[in-house]
C-alpha cells in the first residue's frame, strides 16, 4: 500500500475534526463475526493507512548527529555535528549554517564561553529541534523548501565558520568551522546528498557571512569527488557586514563594540581563518576583507541570493549605533540613513537579491517570512523565481562556474528586489516594531517619532507637504 501524502494526511485530520463531537455510539460485532477474518484485514489495512500520517507529524523535527569523525570539534572539543530532516525522494538538499557573532581573543573567547556555552560546546544541544521559515517542513509556511532534506548546522567554532585549527595543548579553544562544514558533506554524501540536483547553502548573520566564505569550497569538495551533477547554490541572510567607520569610534574591548574591520583583523589570526583562494588572490596580506559581502562575492563563481535587510540592528550594533528606549538625535539619525544608502551602493552588481528597508537582523528563518514583501514580491516567491532561472541557464556540463553572471530569462521574475524609500521601516510589510521599554506595539509613524524623526523638518528638506510625507510613510513609497 503506498503512503498517503501530507495533503492526504491533512485532508483526513480535517475528516476527523469534522466527525469528532458527533454523538458517540457503542461496537456491534455481531455483524461480523461470520466473516472476523476480513475484519481484522481491514482494520489492520486501515492502521497502516494512517500510521504514516502519525509517523509524518513525528518526523518532522530535525534530529541531532555528532561527526563520526571526532578530530572535527566545537571551541571546547567536544564533538561538532549537525541535525536532519530527510526527505526520502526529493532530490534538494539545504544546508542552514547557524548564526551568532563570533569571539576574536582569549579574553572575548572566554566571556563567549561563559555567558553563551552553546555557541563554543554540544555538550547541552537538545536532541531535536524544529524548523522555521525557510528550514520548515510546512507547506503553508515554506512554500518552496518544505519536502526538501533539511540539515542544521550548530554553530559552535565562534570563527565566522572560517576557521581550520584544531584545540592544542597550547591553545585553549579548537576554531575549525570551515572543516566542519566540509565533514558534514562528506557524512551526508552517504545519506543520499551523492544523488541530489540541488545543495543550497544557506545562513543567517555569521552563517550568511560563513555562506559567502565556504559555498565555492563545497562546490569545489563534490567536483573532486565526482559528484558533478550537483548543483551548489549559497543564500547568505543578513551576513552581508559593512566595513564602515563607527559612528562613535570605540577602543576594541569586547565583540559588540568592536569595530567590524578590527575585530576580523584580530580574528582571522586568532582562528587560523580560511577565505576562498580566488579572494585571497586578490587582497594578499588583507584577506580579513574577504568578510564582507561586496568585496568577496565579486570573486565567487557558485550563485549566490542575497538576503539582506538595509539597516541590519547588527550592523547598527556594531557601528556604535544603540536603539534603546531614549530618541535618538539628528547625527544619528543621518547615519542611519546613510548606512542604508552605502548598504544599497554595494549591492548594486548583486544579480539576486531580497533587500527591504527595514530595521531588523535576520529573515530565512522567521515563521512570518513570507509576509515581507520587496515591490509586490515575497522572498520565497523570490528564491523560486531564481530556482527557476538558474534551472534555464543550466548548460550541459556547465558545472558550476559563472552561473551566477547570467541574464535570468524567466519572465516574469525579478531578481533584483530592492527597496528605493530611505528610511527603516519605510516598506510597509517590515516585522512589527515594538517599543523596546514597554513591548508595546508601534506604528511607523510612532516609531519614527521615537527616534527623532521631525515630519516637518523632513517635509521642508524634500520640498514637500508635511501631509504628503506622512502619506509617503504610511504608504512605504
Amino acid at each position: 500500500m503506498s503512503e498517503p501524502t501530507e495533503g492526504a494526511c491533512q485532508a483526513y485530520a480535517r475528516s476527523w475534526e469534522r466527525v469528532e463531537g458527533a454523538e458517540s455510539f457503542p461496537l456491534d460485532f455481531t455483524a461480523v463475526e461470520g466473516n472476523m477474518d476480513n475484519f481484522v484485514v481491514q482494520i489492520k489495512n486501515l492502521a497502516q493507512s494512517l500510521y504514516p500520517c502519525s509517523a509524518q507529524k513525528l518526523d518532522q523535527d530535525m534530529k541531532l548527529h555528532f561527526l563520526k569523525n571526532v578530530s572535527v570539534t566545537c571551541n571546547d572539543g567536544s564533538p561538532a555535528g549537525y541535525y536532519i530532516k530527510e526527505s526520502k525522494g526529493s532530490k534538494r538538499w539545504l544546508l542552514f549554517l547557524e548564526g551568532g557573532w563570533y569571539c576574536f581573543d582569549s579574553q572575548t573567547c572566554e566571556s563567549r564561553y561563559e555567558t553563551m556555552r552553546r555557541l563554543m560546546s554540544s555538550t547541552k544541544w537538545p536532541l531535536t529541534r524544529t524548523g522555521r521559515g525557510i528550514l520548515s517542513p510546512q507547506p503553508e509556511e515554506n512554500p518552496h523548501w518544505w519536502n526538501a532534506n533539511v540539515v542544521f548546522i550548530p554553530y559552535c567554532s565562534s570563527d565566522v565558520w572560517s576557521g581550520a585549527t584544531p584545540k592544542t595543548d597550547q591553545s585553549d579553544y579548537a576554531f575549525m568551522g570551515s572543516l566542519i562544514i566540509k565533514e558534514v558533506v562528506n557524512e551526508l554524501l552517504t545519506k543520499g546528498l551523492e544523488n541530489a540536483k540541488v545543495l543550497l547553502l544557506a545562513g543567517s548573520s555569521a552563517g550568511g557571512t560563513g555562506v559567502l566564505l565556504n559555498v565555492d569550497q563545497v562546490a569545489e569538495q563534490l567536483e573532486a569527488q565526482g559528484y558533478t551533477g550537483v548543483q551548489v547554490r549559497g543564500l547568505a541572510d543578513s551576513g552581508w557586514f559593512l566595513d564602515n567607520k563607527q559612528y562613535k569610534f570605540t577602543d576594541c574591548l569586547d565583540t559588540i563594540s568592536c569595530a567590524p574591520t578590527e575585530a576580523i583583523k584580530r580574528g582571522i589570526r586568532y582562528w587560523g581563518g580560511l577565505v576562498p583562494e580566488s579572494c585571497r588572490q586578490a587582497h594578499v596580506g588583507e584577506e580579513w576583507n574577504c568578510f564582507f559581502g561586496y568585496k568577496v562575492y565579486p570573486t565567487l563563481k557558485s550563485p549566490v541570493f542575497v538576503a539582506q535587510w538595509l539597516f541590519d540592528e547588527a550592523q547598527l550594533t556594531v557601528d556604535n549605533i544603540h536603539l534603546t528606549g531614549q530618541p535618538i538625535h539628528e547625527g544619528q539619525w543621518r547615519y542611519i540613513q546613510k548606512l542604508g544608502q552605502e548598504l544599497r551602493h554595494t549591492l548594486r552588481d548583486v544579480t539576486a537579491m531580497f533587500a527591504p528597508a527595514c530595521l531588523s537582523h535576520e529573515l530565512i528563518t522567521r515563521a512570518d517570512w513570507t509576509d515581507i514583501r520587496v515591490k509586490g514580491i515575497s522572498l520565497p516567491r523570490a528564491l523560486h523565481c531564481w530556482d527557476r532561472s538558474l534551472h534555464h541557464n543550466l548548460h550541459i556540463n556547465s558545472s558550476h562556474s559563472h552561473q551566477k553572471h547570467m541574464t535570468p530569462p524567466v519572465r516574469g521574475c525579478l531578481l533584483q528586489l530592492i527597496d528605493s524609500c530611505p528610511w527603516p521601516h519605510c516598506n510597509p510589510s517590515c516585522p512589527t516594531i515594538r517599543d523596546q521599554l514597554t513591548g508595546q506595539e508601534m506604528s511607523v509613524i510612532q516609531f519614527l517619532k521615537h527616534m527623532g524623526f521631525d515630519v516637518q523638518k523632513m517635509a521642508q528638506q524634500q520640498g514637500m507637504e508635511p501631509k504628503k510625507l506622512l502619506g509617503m510613510l504610511n504608504n512605504g513609497n
